[in-house]
């Protein structure tokens, strides 16, 4: 090998080192490495930076607007509701999960049906006490399984297809040949991560199931009489679920339900009275069907979508200390409305009106983004503070941000557009028919995420253009000698390699050059050795940077590089016992 082939592997595994056993951040640790093979001279900048213009990574940034579409209106939580239920522990509810999203991951892209289900997964994780970092690798690995069951399932499966028939000039693999490894590979990857998952994945809990001695809200809630909860269950509604938070009563005409059932069936009007935690107290703004008993709400002078939720401390020089919350006239004078209040652990089961305001009380407000800087230095309160993704939802927008999603998927599925095309036009339909906000859009793009897979390519690039892969493949390939379930299952392991360091296709392709050598000098058929292939660069199981959906999953799992390895290696191994033992027994060699 070259000189610069040596420096490339040196770098990598320094990046894999560093990633592995330090905790400095994956785009920091990535582009310092790419910088190192820039400035040696190992790649031109056209190289290095060719990742910032990869169709790939200007998709992934496209999605993420259109999940912001998804969320803003509350579409999220329509998915939560329909695809994924009530689940009873959480193999159970890795179950519910892996298996839509495998089968979604069969026929589209599945990149954006990961982007769609992160927050949803997030969201239904909070709501029932379910760990989201078991959730979010599985959802991740579903994917890539689903995949390998249909021709069309990645691009990887299509690439490889394409030059067996430009070898060949023959017709190719049928759409559904590939299920019949991948269906029990899919099936094996599934039950394989729900029994390992105990032991493997780490338990990475919110801050709300750390810790009892958070600040209570007291706030109340009308049932919307037109809205989908009139006539559930409170168990059915969704309300029981919310972590760290409690229902107290129901205030229903002139009667009063204290120690609800969880079977009583909310009605038209019901006042709901909860006690709970902040993040809770959002969440519970956000359901469909539900709106703050408050009225004061609807009449601040600025559009409700533009609006957020903010906390503020009441301070000794309050001019209201002492009043109620109506006597104080508060809408009037800061265009705010109060819509929950805590007092030191105490519970306030006064109406929001009634609540006599007092020094060290914590209001949380909705009101537009400036009462942050205009109230910031007032001697009216001690502290005032934003929560960070507390917008009022666009739940009147919903089914148009499904249909658009839906359009997307359709148009990008049937070719008419490419995943980019598709993807660009979506979240400019979401921002046009206002499903999203530009500010919201430009918050919702995850940058750290871009510019690893961006960087990841750059490193990809490397180990292509200096010839270390290629010389790597071809000096192991002559280790497997003269049996083909040997060669094949080299094939595989070096397949599985190749895509945990460079991206997917660029692995698949510089393998089949490789594999079709071998099955010639072994006088044996290439067919096993195509499908191999094609499976394995589609299970980047063992490293966050092998494929986009990994490190879509990274950040918001909470995720360290040696949890992928742990979890990675041993489904890694169970694919390529099952690829070796299935793929011979439908193509022979």
């Amino acid at each position: 090998m070259s000189a610069e082939a040596w420096f490339t592997i040196a770098v990598i595994s320094l990046c894999f080192g560093l990633l592995a056993f330090t905790r400095f951040a994956t785009d920091i640790v990535l582009m310092g490495g790419l910088t190192l093979l820039l400035v040696a001279g190992v790649l031109t900048p056209e190289q290095a930076l060719g990742g910032l213009a990869n169709e790939g990574v200007v998709t992934v940034a496209a999605l993420f607007v259109v999940v912001a579409g998804l969320k803003d209106t509350g579409a999220i939580a329509w998915v939560v509701e329909y695809f994924l239920g009530r689940p009873k522990s959480l193999r159970d509810g890795q179950w519910r999960m892996m298996l839509p999203v495998a089968a979604m991951s069969a026929f589209l892209n599945n990149t954006p049906v990961v982007a769609m289900m992160i927050p949803a997964v997030q969201d239904w994780a909070r709501r029932h006490r379910l760990s989201v970092s078991k959730l979010l690798m599985p959802l991740s690995y579903a994917a890539m399984v689903g995949g390998t069951c249909t021709l069309i399932g990645t691009s990887t499966n299509l690439v490889i297809n394409g030059l067996w028939i430009q070898e060949t000039g023959g017709a190719g693999l049928g759409i559904f040949d590939l299920a019949k490894v991948g269906i029990p590979i899919a099936l094996g990857v599934i039950a394989a991560v729900i029994v390992l998952s105990p032991w493997l994945l780490p338990d990475r809990r919110s801050a709300i199931s750390q810790f009892e001695d958070v600040r209570g809200y007291t706030v109340e809630m009308l049932v919307d009489p037109e809205g989908p909860l009139v006539g559930k269950t409170i168990e059915e509604a969704g309300l029981r679920q919310l972590p760290g938070l409690y229902l107290i009563e129901i205030d229903r005409k002139d009667q009063l339900i204290p120690a609800v059932s969880p079977q009583e069936r909310l009605q038209p009007d019901d006042r709901l009275v909860f006690t709970g935690v902040v993040e809770s107290v959002v969440d519970l703004q956000r359901i469909r069907g539900l709106r703050p008993a408050t009225d004061q709400v609807f009449k601040l002078d600025v559009p409700r979508p533009s609006r957020c939720l903010i906390e503020a401390v009441v301070s000794d020089s309050f001019p209201y200390t002492g009043k109620t919350i109506r006597e104080s006239r508060f809408r009037t004078r800061y265009n705010a409305a109060i819509i929950a209040v805590s007092r030191n652990g105490e519970q306030l089961k006064k109406k929001i009106g009634d609540i006599v305001l007092q020094p060290g009380d914590t209001l949380l407000l909705e009101a537009h983004p400036s009462f942050l800087e205009q109230q910031r230095n007032s001697r009216d309160f001690y502290l005032v503070s934003r929560l960070e993704d507390s917008n009022p939802l666009r739940h009147d927008r919903a089914l148009l941000a499904i249909a658009i999603l839906g359009g997307m998927v359709i148009t990008a599925a049937a070719g008419w557009l490419s995943m980019l095309e598709a993807a660009m036009l979506a979240g400019g339909l979401m921002l046009i028919s206002r499903c999203t906000s530009a500010g919201a859009a430009r918050r919702a793009v995850d940058w750290q995420i871009l510019i690893v897979i961006a960087a990841s390519l750059g490193l990809g690039e490397a180990l292509y253009v200096t010839g270390a892969a290629q010389v790597i493949a071809e000096k192991l390939l002559a280790l497997a000698g003269d049996s083909p379930v040997q060669v094949l299952a080299l094939i595989f392991a070096l397949t599985a390699l190749f895509t945990a360091v460079i991206t997917n296709n660029t692995a698949a392709v510089l393998m089949f050059p490789i594999a079709l050598a071998a099955s010639r000098s072994l006088e044996v058929s290439f067919m096993p050795f195509l499908v191999t292939i094609m499976v394995a660069a589609s299970i980047s199981f063992v490293t966050p940077i092998g494929y986009q959906t990994n490190l879509m999953v990274y950040g918001p799992g909470g995720y360290h590089f040696t949890d992928y390895v742990k979890m990675g290696l041993p489904l890694t191994l169970l694919v390529g016992v099952l690829v070796v033992s299935l793929v011979p027994l439908w193509w022979p060699f």
